[in-house]
């Protein structure tokens, strides 16, 4: 692990050299963390979808893997496996200096909130119900200059929006609009 990254993230996950049980090791920490308890975001419950593929729910291959397209096929992501016991404290702990959590209204009129540890180039991503719970989506490795970019705007229009919604305070009558 990179020996600056904040102390209340856990070590990176041995992924190098990838052995032939190490995605069975990873899915052990996935259980730990995803189902043997549920993560909490916000004081509300995270969830994801109980499909499985190849024997184990496709969250955990969204978390762990990269899809292919050339080939079809999902393998390792390195980055991302290492990074798997990051996850569950990122949510746990969204106020932490280090993390810029917001949520993001996308072109398609979903809501998704990404939780960003930006100096360390890794991002959570959920999508948010209207009842604020939050289903993860994905979590991966910000390996490209562009993604940076695109993930720095939506935080920056993120935080306008928040801006524009406050409302202004009503401070009561002042000696100008007394007539004074």
């Amino acid at each position: 692990m990179d020996v600056s990254a904040p102390k209340w993230l856990p070590e990176f996950f041995p992924v190098n050299p990838w052995q032939q049980d190490t995605y069975e090791a990873l899915y052990r920490l996935f259980e730990r963390d995803f189902k043997k308890s549920q993560p909490v975001y916000e004081g509300r419950a995270v969830w994801f979808f109980p499909e499985m593929e190849n024997g184990k729910e496709k969250i955990f291959w969204h978390l762990t893997s990269r899809e292919d397209k050339k080939v079809g096929e999902r393998p390792p992501d390195l980055r991302r496996s290492e990074r798997l016991p990051w996850v569950r404290p990122m949510l746990d702990h969204p106020e932490k200096p280090e993390v810029l959590a917001w949520d993001h209204k996308e072109g398609d009129g979903a809501v998704k909130t990404y939780v960003w540890l930006e100096d360390y180039d890794f991002v959570v991503i959920m999508k948010k119900y209207p009842d604020g719970r939050r289903r993860l989506i994905t979590s991966f490795w910000v390996e490209y200059g562009n993604t940076k970019q695109k993930l720095k705007k939506k935080y920056s229009r993120s935080i306008l929006a928040r801006k524009q919604k406050r409302p202004t305070r009503n401070v009561g009558p002042t000696p100008s609009t007394m007539g004074g």
